[in-house]
């Protein structure tokens, strides 16, 4: 009984909105009407500003992290490679991606499923974030530079785990990662994704 417990409390932990929370404090305004709409960090920032931003990005990386080395309590005996560990992790990033609280519309996962990867080996994020760094630096969209790390999250896995269940996690988050910017993936292709530093469009930025 301990493990459903844990991955059910994973997802409650997971389906907390942090970024409309901060948001909210700090600006008086639902982070749902600006931008792109999404509770992230991306759209934290562009609403609040970069403090609001990071912190957001650093409750949301949390709540994976807490998923797998807290309620999974499988990482001090067999260093979180377990199903049982990866079912919590997984259940984290699909309580921020889908919250009960707010009608199961949430944010993109990114965050979370990183924390979660830290949890297993920082290694791997390291390894992933390496590869977004380099994907933002070339392309300037943090959509792009996301979608880069999250299809290199399940190499970098099995190049420091060598082991299954990490690996199959680590590519059930690419997978969500791929399914949750398929909006970006269109603008992408179209030529009208943001990039970092461009001036938006008059029509953009009345729509916040």
């Amino acid at each position: 009984m301990m493990l459903p417990a844990a991955i059910l409390l994973s997802y409650l932990v997971g389906s907390i909105p942090f970024g409309l929370v901060l948001v909210r404090l700090v600006k008086g305004i639902d982070l749902r009407t600006l931008g792109s709409g999404n509770i992230g960090a991306t759209n934290a920032m562009r609403a609040a500003g970069k403090p609001v931003g990071l912190a957001v990005f650093a409750l949301d990386f949390l709540k994976g992290w807490v998923a797998l080395f807290v309620f999974a309590g499988l990482l001090a005996r067999e260093g979180a490679l377990t199903w049982g560990a990866m079912a919590c992790g997984a259940a984290a990033v699909l309580g921020h991606c889908f919250p009960i609280w707010l009608r199961f519309k949430g944010g993109k996962g990114v965050a979370t499923g990183c924390g979660a990867l830290v949890a297993i080996d920082p290694l791997i994020w390291v390894a992933g974030g390496a590869v977004w760094l380099v994907a933002l630096g070339l392309s300037r969209m943090v959509s792009l530079a996301s979608l880069a790390m999250g299809v290199a999250f399940p190499v970098a896995a099995w190049w420091v785990t060598h082991a299954v269940p990490p690996t199959v996690g680590a590519a059930l988050l690419a997978l969500l990662i791929l399914v949750r910017h398929r909006s970006n993936m269109a603008r992408i292709m179209a030529g009208t994704e943001p990039k970092i530093g461009a001036k938006r469009a008059p029509a953009e930025a009345s729509r916040g």
